[in-house]
């Protein structure tokens, strides 16, 4: 037996347990069967690790489907600095997005939908070329996008107090469904480049009117297509291709509110043609 075998043999033990756990099969069933209930989750501990959550969130993303039908796109989380500090994390992530729980009318929905329901001032673009990945720039990006479809995400955070991001990452960066407003086509020159980075969205309470967030475009990343040209690299990096049709949700504009019986919001996009918006009523 030569040297370099001895090595080998030396640091096999090593590699060999260098791998990442994954939360067993029975924790995520647990799991999945108290998001079935609406019921608040133990999860996978505050301890779990980055790897530990993508494995995570893989075998949930896998089973979601059975409760909450087809996977129509992806969404970018974590996009702001602020986020990213509140829940230690060094970056954005993502998490995919199913269609049950996707209203596209006026919507009054039960403000119990989750165990800890949420909302969150969001924005959807739709894929139009999977060449979104190679962009790099907000035109270029721009170039393969069809649409923008304002977005109130209502994220179910599921888990007690205290939060970690790794945490939230494993549970699929807490996605349970949203409401959508109008499609508004984007056409692909540099008015709508400026027009995304410089409008200003905001959050209103539609009882009294009071302001409840407000935010500009460049909020997310330095601007709302950065998110999407994040979104779509990371995803191929973690051998998804995107396709024509897919949703891209970009992130919430400003931290999330705790849903409430009786609430009615609207968020409104400043400075876009039309200053399109949605709305939501919780009883």
């Amino acid at each position: 037996m030569n040297f370099k075998r001895l090595m080998l043999l030396a640091f096999w033990p090593l590699c060999a347990t260098s791998h990442a756990a994954c939360p067993e099969d029975a924790a995520i069933q647990g799991y999945l069967s108290d998001f079935a209930k609406r019921q608040i989750s133990k999860g996978f501990g505050p301890d779990l690790s980055a790897a530990e959550a993508e494995c995570a969130k893989t075998k949930i993303t896998d089973k979601l489907p059975l409760y909450l039908g087809k996977r129509i796109g992806y969404k970018a989380a974590f996009t702001s600095a602020a986020a990213q500090q509140q829940f230690g994390l060094d970056g954005p992530r993502w998490g995919s997005m199913f269609d049950r729980n996707m209203v596209d009318i006026i919507a009054v929905l039960p403000s119990n939908f989750g165990a800890r329901p949420m909302l969150e001032a969001d924005l959807i673009l739709e894929v139009k070329d999977p060449a979104l990945a190679d962009a790099k720039t907000p035109l270029e990006a721009l170039a393969c996008i069809e649409s923008m479809v304002p977005f109130i995400e209502l994220p179910d955070l599921m888990l007690a107090d205290p939060l970690s991001g790794n945490e939230l990452v494993a549970i699929n960066a807490a996605f349970r469904g949203g409401v959508t407003g109008a499609e508004l086509p984007l056409q692909a020159n540099t008015a709508t480049v400026d027009a995304l980075a410089q409008m200003t969205v905001v959050l209103r309470d539609m009882h009294d009117g009071r302001e409840l967030g407000r935010a500009s475009g460049a909020s997310l990343m330095g601007h709302p297509l950065n998110a999407a040209i994040w979104l779509a690299q990371a995803l191929k990096k973690d051998g998804i291709t995107l396709k024509k049709g897919d949703l891209l949700s970009l992130g919430s504009f400003f931290p999330a509110l705790p849903v409430k019986s009786g609430m009615k919001v609207q968020v409104q996009y400043l400075g876009l043609p039309g200053e399109p918006s949605v709305s939501v009523e919780f009883n």
